[in-house]
């Protein structure tokens, strides 16, 4: 097939493409079902260093949804955040935490000690600081604030100035003790993940790597070998046993080889305007991100290669603008930074969908 065809399957993939009324509902289809968990469950995983950019991303993909009533239903206990790759935070289902930590978080480990040597953290440190976490949580009703983990350490006789606190955090969450919950007020939570997740799904190892390898390319496919092993941190090896056991379909895409789920090859041409948050899994689920924009228009979205992506303004799957808001208690005012020609009112009703997600008018900055 060639790029045209494959970045449209993508947009179905990726749950950008059309949805119907008629479409019966299911628990396993959340183009159909329309839940937190089941788009969570979809992807497998979803970045979300930043809150605020992944309830936009299942918002985008839940339409008709507000913001308070998908943060209502991250506190159903059926998805979670904390650091099961790449040493970024990400949403997940919840039962799945302890296995995917298990299997691709424990590779951030790996180069810890350089970095405890430079911080003046060790083992016994880690342990100490995990102890008193344990303890806190237990005594705190189970759920308390990022300050109120730091106060307890800080009363435990741990230095938790600088980088300290937030290392022995992701510590504790990477090493399967802790996770985080959704926001009290603006502050993030931290809760005992067995507490959260009394039934944990236990996969073979195998198991996973095809679990992974089926979730990620039923939402990224058609992608290459290369697109998985960067999203998992997975090796090479690893990535090609998943792909073998997950029942996918390889693809020609001008020359090169991508998997995809059998089932999206039936779908229908997407067309239509998104307005994305700048970490969506639509840019930040590949390696090659060439299908979607242009080197010059990839260094304006990632300035400076920082890794700090731009919100993007989509058409037909390429990106055309990128966008930044500010809200406020009477609007939300976006202002867009084209990086191609195109008629912005074509553009606007995707602006306004992100504004009814917010429950406010939309007004325009100037451009």
């Amino acid at each position: 097939m060639d790029t045209s065809t494959a970045l449209s399957l993508r947009m179905t993939s990726l749950l950008l493409g059309p949805r119907t009324e008629e479409s019966p509902r299911t628990e396993e289809s959340p183009r159909t079902g329309e839940t937190v968990r089941g788009v969570v469950e979809w992807f497998g995983a979803m970045q979300a260093q930043d809150l605020n950019s992944v309830l936009w991303s299942l918002g985008v993909r839940l339409p008709g949804r507000g913001l308070s009533e998908i943060v209502a239903a991250t506190e159903d206990r059926e998805v979670v955040r904390t650091w099961p790759m790449r040493g970024t935070v990400h949403l997940i289902p919840s039962a799945d935490a302890h296995w995917m930590l298990d299997l691709t978080g424990v590779r951030q480990l790996t180069g810890v000690a350089r970095r405890w040597e430079h911080l003046g953290l060790d083992e016994k440190i880690a342990t100490r600081s995990m102890e008193l976490l344990a303890a806190a949580l237990s005594a705190g009703g189970g759920r308390l604030t990022r300050s109120e983990c730091l106060g307890a350490l800080t009363e435990g006789g741990i230095d938790v100035t600088g980088q300290r606190g937030y290392h022995l955090l992701w510590y504790a969450s990477q090493r399967s003790l802790t996770a985080i919950a959704p926001n009290r007020a603006a502050e993030q939570t931290f809760v005992l993940l067995d507490e959260w997740v009394p039934a944990a799904n236990r996969p073979s190892r195998e198991e996973g790597l095809a679990i992974l390898a089926q979730r990620f390319f039923r939402s990224h496919g058609p992608a290459t070998v290369k697109d998985f092993s960067g999203w998992t941190t997975l090796t090479m090896k690893d990535s090609r046993a998943g792909i073998a056991d997950a029942g996918l379909v390889a693809v020609d895409v001008d020359g090169t080889e991508m998997w995809a789920d059998p089932a999206v090859l039936d779908a229908g041409p997407v067309t239509g305007w998104w307005a994305l948050p700048g970490f969506d899994e639509y840019l930040l689920g590949y390696k090659d991100r060439s299908m979607m924009a242009s080197p010059a228009h990839l260094a304006r979205i990632v300035p400076g290669g920082n890794g700090v992506f731009q919100s993007t303004l989509v058409h037909n799957g390429r990106v055309m603008a990128t966008w930044k808001r500010t809200i406020s208690k009477k609007a939300v005012t976006v202002t867009v930074l084209p990086l191609s020609d195109f008629r912005f009112d074509d553009a606007r009703p995707a602006l306004e969908r992100y504004a009814a997600y917010l429950g406010l008018p939309l007004t325009m900055g100037p451009s």
